[in-house]
């Protein structure tokens, strides 16, 4: 009774439908929302340690709102782009 190896895969050249890039840029989408979401949060403390005016944290809600939108743009991209090639 042989084992299989410890990362399932019988063949090298076979990665189980793994895409590394659809997985970098995957992750680039999370780390975008994660830090928008962060910005978001901190925002009034951002202004109000450095003492800029109320604007700016506009500007900063602006910032991240944009960041949010292109996180789903290229996350529906990405998802159409998956399910077209199956």
């Amino acid at each position: 009774m042989s084992q299989e190896p410890a990362n399932n895969r019988s063949n090298p050249n076979d990665n189980n439908g793994f895409d590394p890039i659809r997985a970098r840029a995957g992750r680039n989408i999370a780390m975008v929302i994660v830090a928008a979401g962060l910005l978001t949060i901190l925002a009034p403390m951002i202004i109000s340690m450095t003492g800029l005016p109320a604007r700016y944290e506009f500007l900063f809600y602006l910032m991240s709102m944009a960041a949010f939108i292109w996180a789903l743009v290229v996350a529906v991209k990405l998802w159409q782009k998956a399910k077209q090639d199956g």
